[in-house]
């Protein structure tokens, strides 16, 4: 596995996360497991067989779960925590927080900030974690609290880094005037047909853009600002790599077959296509890989040994657009 210097940073990371969305059962109150224990050491493991030492989580994940079945690890891989690097987000509140008629929004506020920094640590059984993402834009943001809830987290030692998700430039812009620390990662969807953040300096100044595009320029802000890109959903489900398929004329059918034929030309699984695709990118693009199947763990870690010229790149980018490039 390939491992990278993070820009800003002092740490050394496999170009590939697991992203640990999955691994603590069901998205509701009931306990975790025996059984989702297991299945969740078991995906640990795997990953960290494949050279993975970047593990992603957030607050909500499967409610907290997620957080707290990954800390089954500390007992099973004795010193472990030293040589990986930890990612969680906080932001996100759901529908009934805390009272029943509370609505679903997100929360950059101070003492949210700080109360889902601690729960997650409490959750995890550790004393800090590497990297603190904001998880969604909150338009009632004021940066001088997120600054000052970022001051108390790094000052105690509980957060070494910080970055953002799903974040526009202007948004980031915005953050970084009021923050003393850097933001080292922005963590976007981006997938072969998902890439609306490439697009966007595709179809500037056209009539008729075929993808709905927002964000513009936010690609090519994080790489002047040393601002790592991280691809969630980088399998797209896998609607383009082995979901049966409906309606054998739409784009996601047509991209399953380009997939299918460069996997075959390579003797390289599809997963691993779609994992190349997104580390041809300039700027060290991270997947971040969130199956809890092993065998789909094991063939997405392909490619990161699976180089793609610029015609197989396009190829697909074309394909996954949906329309011929302007």
């Amino acid at each position: 596995m390939k491992t990278m210097l993070l820009p800003q940073t002092d740490l050394q990371v496999s170009q590939i996360l697991y992203g640990c969305m999955q691994i603590g059962g069901k998205w509701d109150k009931s306990p975790v497991s025996k059984h989702e224990h297991r299945q969740a050491i078991s995906i640990i493991r795997t990953a960290l067989d494949e050279g993975i030492n970047f593990f992603d989580h957030a607050d909500i994940y499967c409610l907290g779960k997620s957080e707290q079945a990954f800390a089954g690890v500390w007992s099973e891989v004795p010193h472990l925590r030293d040589k990986i690097v930890l990612q969680t987000k906080c932001g996100i509140r759901f529908a009934g927080d805390p009272v029943d008629s509370s609505p679903a929004r997100y929360d950059f506020s101070y003492e949210h900030i700080i109360h889902s920094v601690n729960n997650s640590l409490s959750r995890l059984q550790t004393d800090y974690v590497d990297i603190l993402l904001l998880h969604r834009p909150d338009p009632l943001v004021e940066p001088e609290e997120v600054a000052r809830a970022f001051d108390q987290l790094h000052r105690s030692g509980k957060v070494r880094y910080f970055g953002v998700s799903n974040h526009t430039a202007a948004q980031i812009s915005l953050l970084r005037r009021f923050l003393n620390q850097p933001l080292v990662v922005n963590q976007i969807e981006l997938n072969v047909i998902h890439s609306h953040v490439l697009n966007a300096g595709v179809v500037f100044n056209q009539n008729q853009p075929p993808l709905p595009v927002r964000g513009e320029g936010t690609f090519e802000y994080c790489r002047q600002h040393d601002i790592t890109i991280q691809a969630w959903s980088p399998l797209a489900l896998g609607s383009v790599s082995g979901k049966p398929i409906s309606d054998p004329n739409s784009v996601i059918a047509k991209v399953a077959r380009l997939v299918k034929t460069m996997a075959d030309e390579k003797n390289a699984s599809q997963e691993a296509i779609l994992v190349a695709w997104l580390m041809r990118l300039p700027g060290q693009v991270q997947p971040v890989i969130g199956t809890t199947n092993l065998d789909r763990i094991h063939a997405a870690c392909q490619g990161d040994s699976l180089a793609l010229n610029r015609e197989e790149w396009y190829l697909l980018f074309t394909a996954g657009r949906g329309a011929p490039l302007p």
